[in-house]
């Protein structure tokens, strides 16, 4: 399958390094010139769509919402891939949490001790971003579904913390958060508390939770069971409201989460969601 996207390079806003948006329509959007549809955010771009060495042939979000349609399981949503950049931790890193007393220098001792390197936390610029430049020029330009119910954001590792936060802080905006093999240890319980805090009330949005047993994926088992335990307390419904799932043998890598994208699809955008 030839997959074919539209891309915006001119989307820049101060403080935070460019980087380029792509936005996939699905065939039914050309089939049906009357039709609005869905939109799901993706971190990551560069993954999504194309394939390179380092990542096979990435997560085939096109290839894998494509089947799904033409088997009527989901109404496909537009997709929109917003790459990452060298400052890809600092982008990803929720900043609240991030600044609670103590937090931030065990941070950096993580980051160091696992990733060699410093970062420059800008991810409530980051989300700004999204919902004030990429948000409004997708609803200008595209045929969308624009209220929250309608609209999800997705990435894994960090792009799971990162969905997860702007679902927090955002939550009139996205109404739905994909979080892949999300990477916990770097922030710990302070993403659990400041989850606690922010976490919208249970009816009205949708958030998925996955992770695997192998390389980094073997950390995220136990402070996974933390959050699904938080979520229970704030009386979500598992399936309904959340879903959680462990892949036996899953690592942490594209070719995983491409195996199971078909899950938080189906259960975002499901004919019978």
């Amino acid at each position: 399958m030839t997959v074919s996207f539209d891309t915006y390079r001119n989307l820049d806003m101060p403080g935070l390094n460019h980087r380029r948006v792509d936005v996939w329509v699905p065939p039914a959007y050309h089939a049906d010139t009357q039709k609005r549809f869905p939109v799901l955010y993706m971190h990551d771009g560069q993954n999504i769509f194309r394939s390179r060495p380092s990542i096979g042939s990435g997560w085939q979000v096109a290839e894998t919402l494509t089947a799904l349609a033409e088997q009527g399981l989901v109404e496909p949503p537009i997709v929109v891939g917003m790459t990452s950049t060298l400052n890809r931790l600092g982008d990803y890193l929720p900043e609240k949490p991030y600044h609670y007393p103590g937090v931030s220098e065990a941070v950096r001792e993580y980051l160091h001790a696992s990733f060699r390197m410093d970062t420059h936390v800008v991810s409530d610029l980051y989300l700004q971003w999204m919902v004030s430049m990429v948000k409004p020029l997708v609803d200008s330009n595209y045929r969308t579904l624009t209220q929250p119910e309608h609209t999800a954001v997705m990435g894994s590792s960090m792009g799971g913390l990162i969905s997860l936060y702007a679902l927090c802080e955002y939550p009139e905006v996205f109404g739905m958060a994909g979080c892949l093999s999300t990477h916990w240890p770097v922030l710990g319980e302070a993403m659990l508390a400041y989850t606690r805090q922010e976490l919208p009330e249970p009816g009205a949005h949708k958030l998925y939770f996955d992770y695997g047993t192998e390389g980094l994926d073997a950390e995220y088992g136990p402070w996974q069971d933390k959050m699904d335990k938080l979520f229970q307390e704030k009386g979500y419904t598992a399936n309904r409201d959340y879903a959680s799932w462990v892949f036996p043998g899953d690592s942490h890598h594209e070719t995983y989460w491409a195996k199971r994208l078909h899950i938080p699809l189906t259960f975002f955008f499901g004919t019978s969601a």
